[in-house]
C-alpha cells in the first residue's frame, strides 16, 4: 500500500480573509501593487485581442487597452504609495 506525504501544512484560516492573504504572501498594499494590475493586464490582453475582429471600432478600442495597460503599470509601480495611506489608516 502506498503512503500518501502531504505537500503542505495544516493551515489555520478561522480569522477569514487576513488569514487567507497572509497564507499566500499578500497584504492591502500587496494586493494593489501585484493582483489587480496582473487581472488589468489579462484584461488588456483580451481588449487587444478583439481588435482583429472589429476594425471599424479598432482604433478607439485600442486605446481603450492601452489605457488599462498603462494603469496597471503605475498601480504596479507606484501602487504601494498611491494607496499607502490608505492601507495604513488609523480609525
Amino acid at each position: 500500500m502506498r503512503k500518501f506525504t502531504s505537500l503542505a501544512k495544516p493551515q489555520d484560516l478561522s480569522k477569514g480573509f487576513s488569514d487567507f492573504f497572509d497564507t499566500i504572501g499578500l497584504t492591502g498594499g500587496g494586493l494593489v501593487t501585484k493582483a489587480i494590475p496582473a487581472v488589468l493586464v489579462v484584461v488588456a490582453l483580451i481588449m487587444m485581442g478583439k481588435l482583429i475582429n472589429e476594425p471599424k471600432t479598432a482604433l478607439r478600442k485600442g486605446t481603450a487597452a492601452l489605457g488599462t495597460l498603462f494603469v496597471a503599470v503605475i498601480l504596479a509601480l507606484y501602487g504601494d504609495t498611491l494607496f499607502g495611506t490608505v492601507t495604513n489608516a488609523k480609525g
